[in-house]
């Protein structure tokens, strides 16, 4: 018999390997919100202010790229080309990466000369830092060639390299005898593994009532251990007569991984252990001795940005293995893991065998947090330690094993996730919830990859992707990404990594000058700076931590009622795991759980999503939740918590002791308990807690909420929690309450595309909060700040506001308070001093439908080599506005298209009136100008800009400019690999209507 209960555990706590976290955490900084002495005043008049760091937001902070080589096969004044181009497209900085999924002849990559790690990487890592030295970016560099980390100099055989626990297997009737070698694996060693080590042969008894669908049932009790009974490598065993019985050797060998779309090294690298201190050393030395040179140290003090390891794609027909684990598992748990090998053995990812259901999902939560354990002290906080002795950040996507994730995410200096892995905003969510614990500041993603998505790409689909992403906690993005230009064979328009990808359009883009976006490009890149800029701020604030027993991400998986409902009203939230609890910033002060931090004011538990959403808590955080609801903090427990069990294997006599922790939870005064999700809200309301932000009733908003300063910053997003989720989002036009820090504190409207801020001229007011009118279209964002008067440049001080009015809109501009309106008549306006003014608007003109262009477009086509394009340029002329695919001349065109058309307005034009341009439906980007006055940068989601004063008597042009995708020339240029994409609609699609207003002076 195996007695599973330990009278103590022995060593380490599981959370010892956060301590560390807590003493490298990263300072919030602020975004510096001095008013300029000489604001420039927005956009048609408006007043406010560029604050510096909005508007020209530093490099820090701006969007960076994912920048693949075909391994070392650069030139040094290439690659200080594209630095270049990268720099000048407003970006700040990039990710070099060994990457060439699109290479099937690989034999113009040498890579004993060429190969990554050697002289010649090392001198394009030397000519990328050094011009990233002198145009004020940063460069980062990935732990080794393509995923996951791996380094040549070992074998799959090596101490250092992954390893696997293979299994095989023989089925032996009752009272029969097996003789003969032991079970081999059922699986044959990868190429390079040359070598295996019996562990262990066991055999035990089948037990059907422990089968399920896909397992087969064993009895725990009847393990035996036969490993002394093996000689020379065969064994003599009789099964007892009371059941079938199954014989299961173990074999430790190497799992043989490299890393993908090799090879990248001569010899070829190898992944390396991710649990072993042997592991992280083989990637460590290896780079001590052959890429750190002197010149690389040095320029990684200026230029350096940060170290950066991709998910754990950690590949294996066996159960993911490292030599330490049993000697770890008994310090972690103070039993021996080798009686409840069969619970954790794996055939191709599928569980094999399985004993009592209860047993068996304690014994798999006890391995794999071991293994957590394991990952995080030896590779994850071993390289940031490593990291920062060369003046680095780590980097990492902590995900893609069965790892506390939420725990990892608060060692790194920079958890990421990504937009093509995750399933929807609470993936990101986890990630946030370890930043913050940990006092971080950034949440990194790698975005923008598609499926198929190369060269038809548009940043609308991107914008769109990351819009919700950023509400989640993301406030940085490494975009995918930036090809090197040149490769032997490739055709027009260069080099790309990811395609052809399988002989057809590959994974994500290869944005810079081969695209025609490019020429708009600084408009998105400006775009996303000021979005990170305020996102990066100060401190993330969400309302209720969610508590998760077992810390996956990457999983889709959520919380229910915060999920399903709560931020349809307004609620945010993150996830915690038990990790967490016991990093510094765990206490309670005022009712909030990390006060300086996040300022959580609940805790919302519920039974464990992974393991069949069984309520379980672990002791030692049942006692954590005691003293945080005793210091005020209100808690929400959902299910049947009196029935409540640890969620691994229990020692001795902590299953009655944490009923009784329980019990004694429940019974304090800031603590519900409710058995119907629909009542987590009401639990909440009970107990007197609120979101920041609220609506009067469900709404498609999304938002995220940081302080800096006494100041309150708001992102808000018109998105959805999973880009799958359906029907579409539609347009939300309500009100919208927002908290605020600072009494008396009012709203400003800061524009992340034109960087200009402007106080906002109708809300209303009570008490800790203000209320704001929000239209969006779906993906639009809005930011809004709400500090002291006098922020951003702002002259009104105590002028009075509109609380409600007739007109369309009240601003605040050079001549006071002003309303607006596109209709002629009298609107009447109330403002914040009790009193009510009218305004009269005469003589407004019709809205009118612009159909008739001249369009001059720029037809972008293969040139001289892959990386040359020639350009024919075609001139129309449009009685409609249709996509170029309906045009004959430009049906698969790609480039740059020109419209102009002349707008004759009469004398009832005055100085009272303005005019906005809706553009409606644009492929892709575009810039407007008017009367040759560029207007300030598009919003590339709502296409609508105010013309401001810019419009006069008689004749006015206006030229809307519209850059494309390659796809559609693709699809003729190169039909082998993109002809099976569908042709798409560019152009300026339309409708295009200039909307005249008039607008009178109130106050």
């Amino acid at each position: 018999m195996n007695d599973l209960t330990a009278v103590h555990r022995t060593g380490l706590p599981r959370r010892t390997v956060l301590a560390a976290a807590a003493a490298t955490a990263a300072t919030a900084g602020a975004l510096g919100w001095a008013a300029p002495g000489s604001a420039s005043a927005a956009t048609a008049g408006a007043t406010g202010s560029s604050s510096p760091r909005f508007a020209e937001p530093g490099r820090a902070v701006r969007p960076k790229f994912r920048w693949w080589w075909p391994d070392g096969l650069v030139q040094p004044d290439e690659i200080r080309r594209e630095i270049d181009q990268i720099a000048d497209a407003g970006f700040g900085g990039a990710e070099i990466a060994a990457v060439h999924h699109s290479v099937t002849d690989t034999s113009a990559l040498d890579t004993a000369r060429h190969g990554w790690g050697t002289a010649a990487w090392v001198t394009g890592v030397e000519a990328a830092l050094s011009q990233a030295a002198r145009r004020g970016l940063t460069v980062d560099l990935t732990v080794g060639p393509s995923w996951p980390a791996a380094v040549p100099g070992i074998t799959p055989d090596s101490d250092a390299a992954v390893k696997e626990l293979a299994h095989g297997a023989a089925t032996v009737a009752p009272g029969a005898t097996f003789s003969g070698p032991v079970p081999q694996p059922v699986h044959e060693a990868a190429s390079g593994v040359t070598e295996q080590q019996l562990l262990l042969v066991q055999a035990a008894r089948v037990n059907t009532a422990n089968s399920t669908r896909k397992e087969t049932g064993l009895d725990l009790d009847s393990v035996r251990d036969l490993t002394s009974t093996v000689a020379a490598g065969a064994l003599d065993w009789t099964a007892p007569d009371d059941g079938t019985w199954v014989v299961i050797a173990y074999w430790v060998r190497g799992s043989g991984q490299t890393p993908e779309a090799g090879p990248h090294t001569d010899p070829p690298a190898y992944v390396v252990d991710h649990f072993s201190a042997a592991g992280t050393r083989a990637v460590t030395d290896f780079w001590e001795k052959h890429i750190l040179t002197k010149s690389v140290r040095r320029l990684l003090k200026v230029s350096g940005g940060a170290l950066f390891e991709d998910s754990i794609e950690l590949e294996t027909d066996g159960l993911q293995w490292t030599p330490g684990l049993p000697d770890a598992f008994r310090e972690h748990t103070g039993r021996s893991l080798l009686p409840l090998l069969p619970a954790l053995v794996l055939d191709n990812s599928n569980q094999v065998y399985a004993f009592e259901a209860a047993v068996t999902r304690q014994i798999r939560h006890d391995f794999w947090e071991t293994v957590s354990t394991l990952f995080n002290k030896h590779h994850v906080t071993a390289l940031r330690t490593w990291a920062h002795s060369l003046g680095l950040q780590l980097r990492s996507q902590p995900y893609g094993l069965q790892t506390d994730a939420i725990a990892s995410a608060a060692i790194l200096d920079i958890p990421e996730g990504e937009s093509l892995g995750f399933k929807n905003l609470d993936d990101y969510r986890c990630l946030a919830g370890g930043r913050d614990m940990a006092g971080n500041t950034v949440l990194s993603c790698e975005a923008g990859a598609y499926a198929g998505g190369a060269y038809s790409t548009t940043w609308q689909k991107f914008l769109r992707t990351m819009g919700g992403a950023y509400a989640a906690g993301v406030n940085q993005t490494v975009i995918h990404g930036f090809s090197y230009a040149e490769f032997p064979g490739v055709n027009w328009p260069g080099y790309a990594a990811f395609t052809p990808y399988k002989g057809v359009a590959g994974y994500g883009e290869s944005w810079g000058p081969r695209h025609p976006t490019w020429k708009h490009v600084a408009d998105v890149s400006g775009y996303l700076g000021r979005v990170h800029q305020v996102l990066q701020t100060g401190k993330a604030k969400a309302d209720v931590a969610v508590f998760r027993q077992t810390g996956y991400t990457a999983t889709g998986i959520g919380a229910s009622w915060f999920t399903a409902t709560g931020i349809t009203l307004g609620w945010s939230h993150q996830f915690l795991s038990g990790p967490l609890l016991d990093l510094p910033s765990a206490v309670v002060r005022k009712g909030r759980l990390a006060p300086e931090g996040p300022a959580y004011k609940a805790l919302f538990v519920e039974g464990d999503f992974f393991y069949g959403s069984t309520v379980t808590l672990a002791l030692r955080d049942a006692r954590a939740l005691l003293r945080f609801t005793r210091a005020g903090l209100p808690i929400v427990l959902l299910g049947a918590w009196d029935t409540v069990v640890p969620p691994g294997v229990p020692d001795r006599g902590e299953s009655d002791e944490l009923l009784s922790v329980v019990k004694e939870l429940l019974a304090q005064p800031l603590v519900r308990k409710v058995t119907d999700k629909t009542l987590v809200g009401d639990a909440l309301t009970a107990l007197g807690v609120r979101p920041d932000v609220t609506y009067a009733s469900a709404s498609t908003l999304l938002n995220a909420h940081r302080v800096a300063d006494g100041v309150d910053y708001y992102y808000l997003c018109n998105g959805k929690h999973a880009e799958t989720v359906k029907p579409p989002v539609a347009a939300v036009d309500h009100e919208v309450t927002l908290h605020r820090t600072t009494a008396k504190g009012v709203p400003y409207l800061l524009d992340p595309w034109t960087g200009k801020a402007e106080r906002v001229a109708r809300y209303t007011e009570d008490g800790d909060s203000v209320t704001v009118r929000v239209t969006l279209q779906p993906a639009e964002t809005l930011i809004v700040a709400i500090g002291r008067p006098g922020l951003f440049g702002d002259r009104n001080g105590s002028r009075p506001y509109a609380v409600d009015s007739e007109a369309e809109e009240v601003r605040f501009t050079d001549a006071g308070l002003t309303v607006r309106a596109t209709a002629s008549g009298t609107y009447r306006t109330a403002l914040s001093k009790g009193r009510a003014v009218s305004a009269t608007l005469k003589d407004v003109p019709e809205p009118m439908e612009l159909t008739s262009w001249s369009l001059r477009v720029q037809d972008w086509r293969p040139g001289a080599s892959a990386t040359k394009t020639t350009v024919v340029e075609h001139e129309l002329t449009l009685d409609a506005l249709v996509p170029w695919s309906q045009i004959p001349e430009l049906a698969d065109v790609s480039g740059i298209g020109r419209y102009r058309t002349t707008v004759t307005l009469g004398r009832a034009w005055t100085g009272g009136h303005g005019a906005r341009l809706e553009l409606g439906s644009v492929t892709d980007t575009c810039r407007v100008t008017v009367n040759g006055h560029r207007l300030d940068p598009v919003d590339q989601i709502r296409p609508v800009v105010d013309l401001g004063d810019l419009l006069g008597r008689g004749a006015n042009v206006i030229d809307v400019e519209v850059a494309t995708p390659l796809a559609n020339r693709l699809r003729i240029s190169d039909p082998a690999v993109y002809g099976g994409l569908t042709r798409a609609a560019y152009g300026l699609l339309g409708p295009v209507r200039l909307v005249p207003y008039g607008e009178a002076r109130i106050g």
